[in-house]
């Protein structure tokens, strides 16, 4: 019949009996591999009473205190913590321009930000050291925990401790099978739920769910993983900008690049070798309604070839949908258009002709950029000069009177090109770099009008602007479109996806799956009848650890059926010790209550 887990301990009890208690509670204290706190070696005092511990102790420490779980989150969260910064603020390796208008903006913050590392979040030494310190904790961790549940894998569940009654979940009766017959019933119905089982002494011994403690190693061998991926993508990435106006190629070489950027360890001989040709883009956007101007197509359309002297295949590139080549993703990352201008000196000689990409400036790609004339041109008087255009582009213009001059829908509808012109040095000879979408006029001479102002036109496509004095003219005849794509290799993606699966599917089997013990103790009793004891012991409490336990009893008692109760028996036998009637161990009364 079925008993609580109260005991008798006061001071009553006898130094035999705590002795025996701490024996039997040891039983199921080992059901986790987490290290145990060593406690210091007495050696020398200090003048307060405290050991001193010296070098080596003191190393110990700081080893015990490093590879500790508590340290490990704290690490794992200041890791978290650090990487906000890294989100919320322009980074160098991400985008340099982006950077430097943050500091131009912000001229207090920018030094306390450079000062903290904070626009190198990712290479900052702050965050290399959080990274360090928590590689070496997991490593300090695992490996020890490791070899402990090897052992215990290797080992045999304990036997029954000589007080099953103490143990939170206990059901007990009487049954007229023999010992053996019921250790031996004992031994199929813990085994057919997955329990390793065997006989120790006088009763059966189980234990179930050490893919618990397998989980919890999981998870920390994918940490270790995902911070290998991301060191190996950090280490050995490349990445890549380049704008590509329809009709025009690229090629996977360094010098193809706007811009690049790699890791310490990368190779650029590795750039994989291929190229592309962007045949055409498309974009349509909604036009009327709440969406109207929101993209609907949005795609690249390629011909590439993989390899030197691979055959030529066509691809489609769509946002979050790369062309992959060998390794490499190419994105599309954004759109705009490039007015093709043709420039004449005074003679009518074409200067150049070209397509001259724009940077947009808002969702309805309204677009600004310069156009330069570096050479070829001659003045009136036959003198080598440059000519310099400030351009503005909208693609769907309002129409004169009809508010500012910006683009009313992103589509080119009504494109306008709006030009004022320049002449003199563009400063390209100064060996210094300059940006391509803006006009140094400090060394540059306006184009006067009739009422001596600054040249300018808005042009149609096919309209022209003259230079005044015979100084030739620069005419809009068409619109092309651009895209630009980011060309990255990062080797790591892989493995941190995997160890992040990995570590999901762990966390999930040390939270959900309950490391337990059971014991089925078997006795004949004065009678000759037998008394059959269950209990059962979790890692932790559970309220299924009892409900469990009453499956197992109910299973068992169809080999060992609850014996009659005899005529002197008392007649509640919720009060017997040796009653006849199996309790469930979640009927059992609360702790302290009387017996």
């Amino acid at each position: 019949m079925g008993k609580t887990n109260t005991t008798d301990t006061g001071a009553g009890a006898t130094a035999a009996e705590r002795e025996q208690e701490r024996v039997d509670s040891a039983a199921g204290e080992r059901l986790s591999t987490a290290p145990r706190e060593e406690r210091p070696e007495t050696g020398p005092q200090t003048g307060s009473g405290v050991p001193a511990m010296g070098v080596v102790g003191w190393i110990r420490w700081f080893w015990r205190q490093l590879t500790s779980m508590r340290v490990a989150l704290i690490l794992l969260f200041l890791l978290s913590l650090g990487a906000i910064p890294g989100s919320l603020i322009p980074q160098t390796s991400v985008d340099d321009l982006k950077v430097q208008n943050f500091k131009d903006q912000h001229t207090t913050l920018s030094p306390i930000y450079e000062k903290f590392q904070l626009f190198d979040v990712y290479s900052s030494v702050w965050f290399s050291a959080i990274y360090i310190l928590l590689f070496v904790s997991l490593i300090g961790c695992i490996v020890p925990r490791t070899g402990q549940f090897v052992g215990q894998l290797r080992s045999r569940p304990p036997g029954a401790p000589k007080r099953l009654t103490r143990l939170p979940a206990y059901t007990t009766w009487r049954t007229e099978a023999g010992p053996e017959e019921v250790r031996e019933a004992a031994l199929g119905v813990l085994g057919k739920r997955r329990f390793r089982t065997h006989t120790v002494g006088d009763a059966v011994a189980a234990e179930k769910g050490y893919l618990r403690e397998a989980g919890n190693l999981v998870f920390h061998v994918a940490l270790i993983v995902m911070l290998v991926a991301f060191a190996a993508g950090q280490l050995f990435k490349s990445e890549g900008g380049k704008l590509v106006v329809e009709g025009d190629g690229f090629a996977n070489t360094l010098t193809q690049y706007d811009d690049f950027k790699s890791g310490s360890l990368y190779d650029t001989d590795s750039l994989a070798p291929f190229s592309f040709v962007l045949d055409d883009f498309v974009g349509t956007y909604a036009e009327s309604g709440p969406q109207r101007g929101t993209p609907r197509t949005f795609e690249a359309r390629v011909k590439y070839t993989e390899g030197v002297e691979g055959p030529e295949r066509k691809g489609v590139i769509r946002v979050n949908e790369p062309l992959v080549v060998d390794g490499t993703k190419v994105y599309l990352i954004a759109h705009g258009y490039a007015p093709v201008v043709t420039v004449r000196d005074g003679k009518g000689k074409v200067v150049s002709r070209n397509s001259v990409p724009l940077l947009p400036i808002d969702n309805n790609i309204t677009s600004t950029g310069a156009i330069k004339v570096m050479d070829g041109y001659r003045d009136k008087n036959g003198v080598k000069t440059q000519l310099g255009f400030k351009a503005f582009f909208v693609p769907t213009f309002a129409g004169h009177g009809k508010g500012q001059m910006f683009s009313q829908f992103p589509g080119a509808q009504f494109p306008v090109l709006a030009l004022s012109a320049y002449s003199g040095s563009l400063g390209v000879d100064s060996g210094l770099p300059q940006n391509v979408y803006q006009l140094d006029t400090s060394k540059m001479k306006e184009f006067k009008n009739e009422d001596d102002e600054l040249l300018k036109k808005m042009l149609r496509p096919g309209e022209q602007l003259d230079l005044p004095d015979g100084g030739g003219s620069i005419t809009f005849d068409g619109i092309e479109e651009w895209a630009s794509f980011q060309i990255s290799q990062q080797p790591g993606n892989g493995l941190a996806l995997g160890g992040a699966v990995a570590a999901i599917a762990g966390l999930a089997a040390s939270l959900f799956i309950q490391r337990r013990r059971v014991w089925v103790r078997a006795v004949r009793g004065a009678d000759g009848v037998t008394v059959v004891e269950m209990a059962g012991l979790g890692r932790s409490e559970s309220a299924k650890l009892p409900e469990e336990l009453g499956d197992l009893a109910a299973a068992l008692i169809t080999t060992a059926p609850v014996a009659p109760e005899k005529p002197d028996a008392p007649e509640n036998p919720d009060t017997n010790e040796a009653g006849s009637r199996p309790v469930h161990p979640a009927e059992a009364p609360a702790e302290g209550a009387e017996k």
